[in-house]
């Protein structure tokens, strides 16, 4: 279904990206605000995960903030 390819290329998307963020947070453990970056992106990578899935759960459209499209 378009539906279900839109929202699994939308959170592949997010995924690869919040992967990506991570990896740069966590060379920037060095600087120590690598620290405060990493446990920021994981709680809101948990929190628009949860959020998303209500709303694709209800048939709603979801956009990921932050997202880097690579897969379109």
């Amino acid at each position: 279904s378009p539906f279900i390819d839109a929202h699994g290329k939308e959170a592949l998307n997010f995924q690869i990206s919040a992967t990506i963020y991570g990896i740069i947070s966590a060379i920037l453990i060095f600087l120590v605000i690598g620290i405060f970056l990493l446990v920021a992106l994981v709680v809101f990578a948990v929190i628009v995960t949860i959020m998303a899935a209500l709303r694709t759960s209800n048939g709603q459209d979801r956009r990921y903030p932050l997202t880097i499209k690579f897969i379109k």
